[in-house]
C-alpha cells in the first residue's frame, strides 16, 4: 500500500489513523545529549528515567516538565527496564554488566560473565513476569570509548541470555544473530521480539526484528523475521497491549501490526534509538533520539511491562 503524509504521521494502512491523535503534536522536552537511549516510565513516581550513554549520565524527566540528573557516573548504561518489584534493571557499557538498583540505591550485579568469560556490553534488558531477566550482547559498548571503554569480545556477539531468577543460572536462549539489540515480549508473553542490527555500513546487513516462541517461559523456538525496517536500523522497541510493535528506526517510530505490516511511521527529526509508552494512562510515546527527548500522545496502551 502506498503511503500517505498527514503531518508528523506517514500512513501506510488505514489502522495507522485510530492509534494516532490528529492534534497531539511532537514535544521536544529536552535536549543536550550525545546519544539519548533506555527510557523507562515510573507510574509511582510519575517520571521517566533514561540514559546519556556518552555522558555517562541518566536523566530524570518529571510529568510537570522539569528534567533533573537521575545518576552521574552511570558506568555507560544503555537500556532500562523494571522488575516486577519496581526496581530498576539496567545495562551497564562500562561495567559490561547487567545490574539492579535496590531501593535503598545500592547496585546488585545480576550478570557478568558467561562461562568463565566477560560478557561483552549489555544493551537491552526485559523482565519477565516470572522474574527471569532476558538481555542482548553485541559489542557496541567496547568498540571504542565513547560508549564504554574500548576491548576484547570474550563472547560471540550473536548471543541472547536468559538469565534464571532462583539459581541466577545464565543460559544463551538464541545464538544466531548479527548483533542483537532491543527486545519485548508479546503482552502474553508467548512470543519474544529481537532486533538485529549489525552493521549500518553494510547494505545487505539485516535490518529486522526477529519472533520466537517462548517454550515453558525459559527457551525460545520457530525464530522467524518479524518485520524489515525501510530506514536505517531497529534498535529498541516496545509493544502495546494489542500486539502492535513501536520500533525505532533512522526517520522516526515504525508501527508494525502484529502480523508484521507496516501501519505507519511517526516522522522525528533525528535518528531514535529507544522509546517507551508512559504518562498515567501509557498512553504517551516518549522517545529518545540522538541528543533529545520527545514525546506524542497515541491512542494505543503500552503494555504494562515492556
Amino acid at each position: 500500500m502506498s503511503s500517505e503524509r498527514q503531518s508528523i504521521y506517514e500512513i501506510h494502512d488505514p489502522r495507522f489513523r485510530y492509534l494516532t491523535v490528529g492534534s497531539s503534536a511532537l514535544e521536544e522536552l529536552y535536549s543536550g545529549c550525545r546519544w539519548a537511549e533506555g527510557p523507562v516510565w515510573f507510574a509511582d513516581l510519575n517520571c521517566l528515567i533514561w540514559s546519556d550513554i556518552p555522558n555517562e549520565r541518566m536523566l530524570r524527566y518529571s510529568q510537570n516538565g522539569d528534567v533533573s540528573v537521575f545518576r552521574t557516573n552511570s558506568n555507560f548504561v544503555n537500556g532500562n527496564t523494571r522488575d516486577r518489584q519496581g526496581r530498576l534493571v539496567s545495562c551497564q557499557h562500562g561495567g559490561r554488566r547487567v545490574v539492579r538498583t535496590e531501593v535503598d540505591g545500592t547496585i546488585t550485579v545480576l550478570a557478568d560473565s558467561y562461562q568463565g568469560r566477560k560478557l561483552n556490553s549489555p544493551n537491552d534488558v526485559v523482565v519477565k513476569s516470572d522474574g527471569s531477566v532476558w538481555f542482548t550482547d553485541p559489542t557496541y559498548g567496547i568498540m571504542s570509548n565513547y560508549e564504554g571503554y574500548k576491548g576484547q569480545s570474550e563472547q560471540p556477539t550473536r548471543n541472547v541470555y536468559r538469565l534464571d531468577p532462583a539459581t541466577g543460572e545464565l543460559s544463551v536462549v538464541v545464538d544466531d544473530f548479527g548483533q542483537p539489540n532491543g527486545l519485548a515480549f508479546s503482552p502474553d508473553e508467548s512470543k519474544l521480539y529481537v532486533a538485529d542490527s549489525a552493521s549500518s555500513h553494510d547494505v545487505n546487513a539485516p535490518r529486522h526484528i526477529r519472533v520466537f516462541d517462548v517454550v515453558g517461559g525459559k527457551t525460545l523456538a520457530n525464530g522467524r523475521v518479524f518485520c524489515n525496517v525501510d530506514a536505517g536500523l531497529p534498535d529498541g522497541f516496545r509493544v502495546d497491549t494489542d500486539g502492535n510493535v513501536w520500533t525505532s528506526a533512522a526517520d522516526g517510530v515504525h508501527c508494525f501490526a502484529a502480523d508484521g505490516t507496516l501501519l505507519g511511521k511517526i516522522l522525528v527529526p533525528q535518528t531514535v534509538a529507544n522509546l517507551t509508552f508512559g504518562g498515567p494512562k501509557r498512553n504517551r510515546l516518549f522517545i529518545t533520539a540522538t541528543k533529545s527527548l520527545y514525546a506524542v500522545y497515541v491512542t494505543a496502551t503500552g503494555a504494562q511491562y515492556p
